[in-house]
Formats: structure tokens, C-alpha cells, sequence
């Protein structure tokens, strides 16, 4: 949809916008109508880009359904072209969630593709971002798996050296850093949000190493055999979607002057073994008589081998005190 671009409004543009979390960021900035400006004044939103490689008629039906008087654009389209990216970043005033990103396991066997997504769209934003010259305010998605390594501890935190065992964790790492550094020219108003797992996700499983995470409670639910890649004792930090979706409005809210020089946050998250969820998944399915589908251990060394590179236990002190709201157990979840 072409639109009349209004100075009076605020242009939101959502990279990664056909996924499942930019989908369900659209949802909730939709409903709401108003996004805050950098100075505390919450203003109408004048136009939603959603952007990605391809966005689908599913996700573009649910957006509908709340767009209200909202205009939304959907542009698809390849995020390491610069030409394109500059194309989606338009308007005297903008607002972006940069959530694009190939995910662990892609970006583990295919590493080209991984740079040119991770890294070189992600500095490609930046620039059409700098170009406006007004210093829009974006928020990074980035992911705790910028932690591993030798100087990784049982507890990490954002104090913690940032040393990731995988080439996703490499890219989120260096994203933050230019976030930084982008704020600091004074170029954007940026703000990272490190996230930890997120559950509980529809559909099939992807290429994420975390994807268990979410299909030892999907597929159960739904009868269906769950296939265990890695030890029931295996304990990790997850979040819930909707959390998620309001820990990134809420961090775009921060005033500035709260985020110092450091602007990668993590986020609140609890840290259940495996077998804490799936004793989670029987007791409500307990509750509402519902029959389960098996899980079953079937180890795979690969994905074990990612996931033992992450930390198992987050620190989100930081993000708490912004005024990050805490995330729901997994019950509820």
C-alpha cells in the first residue's frame, strides 16, 4: 500500500516482519496505534513497513485483521542489497525493530549467507538509517549466544565478556557493537535486546538449534511424537513471545539518557531443565485431560554441541531495572 507520509506520524518499519516475531511485533504496534517518540511523546503510527524476504498470505491475513486505520506496507525483498534496504527506510520521523536474521543452525553450515544477512544487512540499515540525519531509534534483536567459551561461567550477565562458539553469536556480537558505536557518532538512537530462548513458537520446527525448545511442548499437545535432542538435564533460558514482544516496546521507550554507553540489554527469562518443562507440559495437559504425544530421546551431537556452547542462566538485572517487565512461567506460557 503507497502512502502519504505525514510528519505528525511515525513510520515503524519491522525487518524480519514476515516471521513469526516481527509478525506478532506488528500485532501488538497495531493494536496500540501509538508508538513513542524519542523525546516521551507518544505519537500515531502513519505507516507499518513489514519487511522480509518473503511474507506470507497467513501472515499478511492475521495483520490485516487488526490493521485498523493504520496504513501497512509489505516489501519484500533481499536485506543484503543496499538499494533495497534504503527503499524500506523512508519518513521524517522512524521508528525500526531490526529482527532480521538467518538463525543458529543456517548460519553454522552456510557462513556466506550468514554474513551477508547478518552483518552486511544489518550495517546496510544502519546507513539508511544515518542517512536520514535524524537519528531514528532502532532496536536490535540480538541473542545470548554472543556468550560461550572458556570465560563463560554458570551465571552470565551484560558484565560478562562476550566470547560466542558460533557464527550467529559472532554476527549478533558485532551488530551490538555497532549499535553502539552508531549511537555514540550520534547517527541513530539504538537499544539491544540480547534474547534468550523463545517459546513457545506455532508451526514446525526450523533450523534453529533451539527449536526443541519449543516442539517438547508443541507437538505433545497436539499428539504428536517429540523428537529430544538433547539430556532432560539440560537447563536454558527461555522467554515467552508475547514477553518478548513487550520487552521490545518497552526498551524502545526508555529515554536515552537511562542507557549509558552500553546498550545491549538482557532480557528477563526463566532457566528450566528440559525436564522442568516437561513437567510443566504433563501438569497442565493434566489439567485440562488432554493426552500427549511421546518424547523421545534421540540425541543429536550437533545440536547438543551448539546448545553446550550457551550459557544456562541469565542475569537480567539491568533490563529490570529499565522497568523491562519480567516474563510469565511456563505454565502460563
Amino acid at each position: 500500500m503507497q502512502t502519504e507520509l505525514f510528519p505528525e506520524h511515525m513510520n515503524v518499519i519491522i525487518t524480519g516482519g514476515g516471521g513469526f516475531l516481527g509478525s506478532q511485533l506488528a500485532k501488538e504496534l497495531l493494536r496500540r496505534g501509538t508508538i513513542q517518540e524519542p523525546g516521551g511523546t507518544a505519537v500515531p503510527i502513519g505507516e507499518l513497513t513489514l519487511f522480509d524476504q518473503h511474507i506470507s498470505p497467513l501472515v499478511r491475513g492475521a495483520v490485516e485483521e487488526v490493521r485498523g486505520g493504520t496504513a501497512v506496507r509489505y516489501l519484500e525483498g533481499d536485506i543484503g542489497d543496499a538499494t533495497t534496504v534504503a527503499g524500506a527506510v523512508r519518513g521524517p520521523r522512524v521508528t525500526v525493530f531490526h529482527l532480521a536474521s538467518m538463525v543458529s543452525g543456517e548460519c553454522e553450515v552456510r557462513f556466506d549467507d550468514a554474513m551477508r544477512t547478518n552483518l552486511d544487512g544489518f550495517r546496510h540499515l544502519l546507513e539508511a538509517a544515518r542517512a536520514l540525519g535524524t537519528r531514528p531509534r532502532i532496536v536490535f534483536s540480538s541473542s545470548i549466544a554472543v556468550f560461550g567459551g572458556a570465560v563463560m561461567g554458570p551465571m552470565v550477565s551484560d558484565a560478562t565478556k562476550a566470547t560466542p562458539q558460533t557464527t550467529y553469536g559472532m554476527t549478533k556480537y558485532i551488530g551490538e557493537l555497532m549499535i553502539n558505536d552508531y549511537s555514540r557518532k550520534g547517527f541513530i538512537d539504538g537499544r539491544t535486546a540480547r534474547l534468550p530462548t523463545i517459546i513457545i513458537r506455532p508451526g514446525k520446527p526450523n533450523t534453529a538449534a533451539s527449536s526443541f525448545a519449543s516442539g517438547v511442548f508443541r507437538e505433545p499437545l497436539a499428539g504428536q511424537p517429540c523428537d529430544l535432542p538433547v539430556d532432560r538435564s539440560q537447563r536454558m533460558p527461555v522467554l515467552g513471545y508475547r514477553d518478548v514482544v513487550q520487552c521490545f516496546l518497552a526498551l524502545q521507550e526508555v529515554m536515552e539518557e537511562r542507557l549509558g554507553d552500553d546498550r545491549a540489554y538482557c532480557l528477563p527469562n526463566h532457566n528450566p531443565t528440559v525436564a522442568e518443562m516437561i513437567a510443566a507440559l504433563e501438569a497442565v495437559a493434566a489439567g485440562q485431560g488432554r493426552a500427549l504425544g511421546p518424547i523421545r530421546d534421540t540425541p543429536d551431537a550437533v545440536i547438543r554441541r551448539i546448545v553446550d556452547s550457551w550459557p544456562v542462566a541469565v542475569d537480567a538485572g539491568r533490563a529490570l531495572e529499565l522497568g523491562l517487565p519480567a516474563g510469565a512461567p511456563l505454565e502460563t506460557l
